[in-house]
């Protein structure tokens, strides 16, 4: 079990990050018109994993807004932004936003996603949910960075994790 914090007060993840040079195995999540999307539909493009607990909350809000903002300019790479938000709300906020660039995943139907890469949140209030984390995956689901962010409230080191693409 690890730790992270909200707000300094401490929460427990459970499950196995991903450290660098790991493989990340195929999963598959609810995208916004309720198919179900794996992992490996996105083969052979570099895959930047943006994990975060709710969308209607201002700092994963800025983190889909400002991924969306950096992925116009990747090259083969794609933008997964991931919560457990129900695909509606998903959808209602990239197109309020006109977020176009980033591709919305939810887990509400796969309760093992979290588990499975180390963000499920399961004490304190936001128990359910995800942690924020941020994991760039290469063409063949190897780790190139991962950070499970410290602290929920703050965003992810996003030139850390674009860096490496």
């Amino acid at each position: 079990m690890t730790t992270v914090n909200l707000g300094g007060n401490p929460i427990e993840v459970k499950g196995q990050f991903p450290s660098v040079t790991t493989h990340v195995a195929d999963f598959s999540l609810t995208a916004t018109d309720l198919s179900e999307v794996a992992l490996s539909h996105y083969n052979g493009k570099r895959k930047i994993l943006n994990i975060f607990p709710s969308i209607d909350t201002g700092v994963c809000a800025t983190s889909v807004r400002k991924f969306n903002q950096q992925a116009s300019g990747l090259d083969n790479t794609v933008v997964l932004c991931i919560s457990a938000d129900l695909p509606f709300a998903q959808a209602r906020f990239c197109g309020a936003e006109g977020l176009e660039n980033v591709v919305s995943l939810s887990s509400f139907r796969n309760r093992t996603f979290a588990e499975a890469v180390g963000v499920a949140i399961v004490s304190g209030p936001l128990s359910g949910l995800t942690a924020r984390a941020v994991i760039v995956l290469d063409e063949a689901n190897t780790v190139l960075h991962s950070e499970l962010v410290a602290e929920i409230k703050q965003e992810p080191n996003y030139e850390a994790a674009l860096a490496v693409l």
